[in-house]
């Protein structure tokens, strides 16, 4: 039996995360999402932080900041968030200087989600070091979903967000009821909505995704004349004004900010659902 008693001596803030996430099923669900990903999502955040790529340095440690606060991670969404803020601010020697901060933090976190899961792979062999100036790797390319793989016979809720853990969490309050198809980036979300267009019955959009944002999608659908057949709401850590201000220029239904819970997400979505059938 799991012991949350890891979590909490090690500063998981567990009484948070379970009034967004409801219950410890879900939130043992999407640790385990957490894990599955931590490899490839701390490779792409050296790799984008020894080549001075901001744009998409800002993008990772913003989707790493939001799965941080929705498991409890309360330090790491904090370093996470200061990341964030330089690299969006081209600020490459905040990031290079507090760089080992972030990362201790985030294999500290990694090995007590370990513990408290019981996995038992070697640490030397599963944590990402500091060190990687001698070999930079490329982060994987994105796999296009062909018009075969997203031929909806019915009509589906899409969400699209670059983090697993929210799109898991969404797509768990929707599967029982609706078709769920989710996209990790802009450019998955225009190959689905390309081939079917009158098949989305709403989109649930993030606006700081990788490849194509959601500002692109937002221009794609206005620019193609399809806010009539496919509503949209937003979904999004962004604060500041001038992010908001700019997503309401076009006819979206409504604005989730994260984090958010599962009754939250549940009345927005429905929302978007019938804002086309009033």
């Amino acid at each position: 039996m799991k012991d949350t008693n890891i979590l909490i001596a090690n500063g998981v803030d567990l009484n948070k995360s379970l009034e967004l996430l409801g219950d410890m099923a879900m939130y043992d669900s999407l640790l385990n999402d957490y894990l599955d990903a931590y490899q490839d999502r701390m490779k792409k955040i050296d790799t984008y932080k020894n080549t001075n790529d901001m744009p998409n340095y800002a993008i990772e440690v913003h989707s790493l900041k939001s799965d941080a606060k929705y498991l409890g991670f309360t330090t790491l969404a904090d370093f996470s968030y200061k990341h964030e803020l330089a690299s969006k601010a081209n600020d490459i020697n905040t990031v290079n200087n507090s760089y080992q901060e972030l990362l201790q933090e985030a294999n500290r976190i990694y090995e007590v989600i370990k513990q408290y899961l019981q996995k038992d792979e070697v640490v030397s062999e599963s944590s990402v070091t500091v060190d990687s100036q001698n070999q930079v790797e490329k982060p994987p390319q994105v796999e296009l979903i062909t018009k075969e793989q997203i031929d909806l016979s019915t009509k589906a809720i899409l969400i699209a967000d670059d983090s697993s853990i929210i799109r898991n969490f969404v797509e768990e309050a929707f599967s029982k009821n609706y078709d769920v198809i989710m996209a990790k980036d802009g450019k998955e979300v225009l190959n689905i909505i390309s081939s079917n267009p009158n098949k989305i019955a709403a989109l649930l959009l993030d606006l700081n995704m990788p490849n194509i944002d959601g500002f692109q999608v937002l221009e794609y659908l206005k620019q193609n004349n399809l806010f009539e057949k496919i509503p949209v709401s937003i979904i999004t850590g962004a604060v500041d004004k001038d992010t908001i201000d700019k997503a309401f220029t076009y006819p979206i239904v409504d604005m989730l900010n994260k984090p958010f819970d599962m009754e939250a997400v549940k009345l927005v979505v429905e929302k978007t659902i019938a804002f086309n059938n009033d």
